[in-house]
């Protein structure tokens, strides 16, 4: 496999992952949408606090994963 096709696998599954979240986000009430800036806002704050000492640097890893497929 090329990269060119490669890269326009993984730019579909991107595409299908940001459909499947906008279709999500539809059904939600303002009240959710809130909810969920206000979750991931404060997941991004982990990320930050937790990737400045040694012991939280795994764990921002894993954090950022879990944004990365938010």
């Amino acid at each position: 496999m090329g990269l060119k096709e490669f890269f326009g696998r993984w730019r579909k599954g991107e595409n299908e992952r940001a459909v499947e979240r906008a279709e999500e986000e539809s059904r939600m009430t303002p009240a959710e949408r809130d909810l969920d800036e206000e979750d991931y806002e404060a997941h991004k704050e982990d990320i930050r606090t937790a990737g400045t000492s040694y012991a939280g640097f795994d764990a921002a890893d894993v954090a950022r994963n879990e944004l990365d497929d938010h």
